[in-house]
């Protein structure tokens, strides 16, 4: 059962990376992609692709979840529109303390374990780098968009596109080691009949390995 409601979950992330602002899966029939690797030609999944367009529809603004779970937040990076609320469910045994000091969103979420706090409101475009006081290891980003779309790339780095207007349109790519403010964005455009190919060049500091707790390592050398 656990199983069956994690995939349930990843399902509805994997759903979410894809966002639109009200416009249509048959919008989407369109051979116009973004691909985004590192600059030794590898995909890179994950990154936050935006394109801007005219275009007046409503936006798309359900509460959206992040997870704290083996002491590690699920989706580790999370795209959503302008005005949208996420919540911070705790699946540890052990409480968690889910903060930002972020520009586009300073909130604090204190100590707690089951009782899950009432979704935050992010009404600031911007990326918003989440940790816990409790866990130094931790962290996640929440990239919140105002472009009539965003998305988020594929294990083969890739975006596909809706139909786009004639014309240049304006794009924006993130990606969490891009730079260590992990406030870095490429800037562009494409053509609405273009293949673009966005190659970024890492600069943040590599993340150092978890060290692992005495018990971990004896379980490890064990199995």
């Amino acid at each position: 059962m656990v199983s069956l409601k994690h995939a349930y979950r990843a399902l509805l992330c994997s759903a979410a990376s894809l966002a639109l602002l009200n416009i249509s899966p048959d919008t989407l029939a369109s051979d116009t992609r973004i691909s985004v690797s590192d600059s030794h030609g590898e995909p890179l999944p994950n990154a936050v692709v935006e394109v801007y367009f005219p275009h007046s529809a409503s936006r798309d603004t359900r509460v959206e979840h992040i997870y704290q779970r083996n002491a590690a937040f699920h989706p580790e990076v999370l795209a959503v529109p302008v005005d949208s609320q996420v919540a911070f469910p705790n699946e540890d045994t052990t409480r968690h303390h889910v903060f930002s000091f972020s520009d586009a969103k300073t909130f604090d979420l204190n100590l707690y374990l089951n009782e899950t706090p009432p979704p935050v409101h992010f009404d600031t475009p911007g990326v918003v780098v989440l940790g816990c006081n409790i866990h130094d290891h931790m962290q996640a980003f929440i990239v919140v968009s105002n472009a009539p779309f965003y998305a988020m790339t594929d294990d083969r780095g890739q975006v596909s596109l809706p139909s786009l207007p004639s014309g240049q349109h304006r794009v924006r790519v993130w990606h969490q080691r891009l730079h260590d403010s992990q406030q870095r964005w490429w800037e562009g455009e494409i053509a609405s009949d273009e293949q673009l190919s966005v190659p970024l060049e890492l600069r943040a500091t590599p993340k150092p390995p978890e060290k692992l707790s005495p018990l971990q390592q004896r379980f490890k050398e064990a199995t």
